[in-house]
């Protein structure tokens, strides 16, 4: 057969969660549970709005 290149991604979109999610998980797996609770405090402090229809952040 012949060879494929595969692309990884190293950044992701999302929305802020809510607490115990599968979403939270998914997003907790690709950038590390510690920096993504720095990134929710970070957030509540400054008031974002959660879920469907409130803020988005870029993980890098």
């Amino acid at each position: 057969y012949p060879g494929y290149n595969f692309n990884i991604v190293d950044a992701m979109i999302t929305n802020f969660h809510l607490p115990r999610s599968t979403l939270l998980m998914l997003v907790s797996a690709f950038a590390g549970r510690e920096r993504i609770q720095n990134a929710y405090n970070a957030a509540i402090e400054n008031q974002y709005r959660f879920y469907s229809y409130g803020d988005a952040m870029l993980i890098g």
